[in-house]
């Protein structure tokens, strides 16, 4: 393996570790803030941390353009943001963890819809699998299941809805990626704060441990983990860089498990292995029969 594609694997790495652990911040800082209040400050805490890394990077301030950056903002930054605090508050890490990993499906979806892109058939195989784990997480049915795969989903529906804008904003024009989140970031706290303003019984309890929480999802989670995740594809192919990501929810539900002593029912246990080998299988690419050996 070459220094590059060594270091670009080390990066992704960090990131992964850095996103796996993220859930388990959100559950932390949640026993002190309503998730309205903890998205909104965790948002600003992000956007100031990628504009310091846009500046100190020395690229260029120039935002993207207005309109689809700000689209961006409310649904790859505010909505996703609060639906995944939202998941993590009503059933816990693990499980909203794998749901939101439910999004390479929806992006495969929305961009079929909006972008007339071709379903592949694995990615279709991977859909079935994928609906079978939901019905084991979900079922039996009661309120707190439901209410987790809805905000999972939502989750991942967000993140999938900015996914695509994005798709389509750089197949416009050049954009740099970097800029793009730094700019979405910022006018994504502007929803959040107003409804952290409006809607009652909102409260935070400025902690030791939320204050860490906050510092830590939005320096890391948002900012560093970015930077982390933009260096390796610069160096791998997308399907390179996206395969390590399938061990976030598999360390999530472990991690969940060890440090907030969460359990999880051998249905729930049996729909999470279905899920995240639905993702494996339309992640992995095997090589084609006729491709010449290396």
């Amino acid at each position: 393996m070459s220094g590059r594609r060594a270091r670009a694997y080390a990066a992704l790495a960090v990131m992964v570790t850095i996103w796996s652990y993220n859930w388990i911040v959100v559950r932390i800082a949640t026993q002190d803030a309503t998730p309205f209040a903890l998205t909104a400050l965790r948002t600003i805490v992000a956007t100031c941390v990628l504009f310091a890394i846009l500046i100190a990077s020395r690229r260029s301030l120039r935002p993207p353009p207005l309109g689809p950056t700000v689209l961006m903002g409310v649904v790859n930054t505010a909505a996703f943001l609060l639906f995944q605090t939202l998941s993590v508050a009503s059933g816990g890490a693990g499980k909203a963890a794998v749901l939101y990993y439910t999004w390479p499906f929806m992006v495969a979806l929305l961009a079929a819809w909006l972008l007339k892109e071709r379903l592949q058939a694995r990615t279709v195989a991977g859909l079935g699998i994928a609906a079978v784990g939901l019905a084991f997480v979900v079922l039996p049915l009661d309120v707190t299941r439901l209410a987790v795969v809805f905000y999972g989903l939502l989750t991942a529906l967000s993140w999938s809805g900015g996914a695509v804008i994005a798709k389509r904003l750089r197949a416009s024009g050049e954009v740099d990626l970097l800029a793009l989140t730094a700019w979405q970031a910022l006018f994504g706290p502007v929803p959040l704060v107003i409804a952290a303003l409006l809607v009652p019984g909102q409260h935070v309890a400025f902690t030791p441990a939320f204050v860490a929480s906050v510092l830590y999802l939005g320096a890391f989670g948002t900012g560093v983990a970015m930077i982390l995740w933009l260096f390796a594809l610069q160096r791998l192919t997308a399907a390179a860089a996206a395969l390590p990501t399938l061990v976030v929810p598999v360390a999530s539900v472990a991690l969940a498990a060890w440090q907030l002593h969460e359990r999880l029912t051998p249905s729930e246990l049996t729909g999470i292995g279905l899920i995240v080998g639905a993702l494996a299988l339309d992640t992995i690419r095997l090589p084609s029969a006729r491709a010449e050996p290396r």
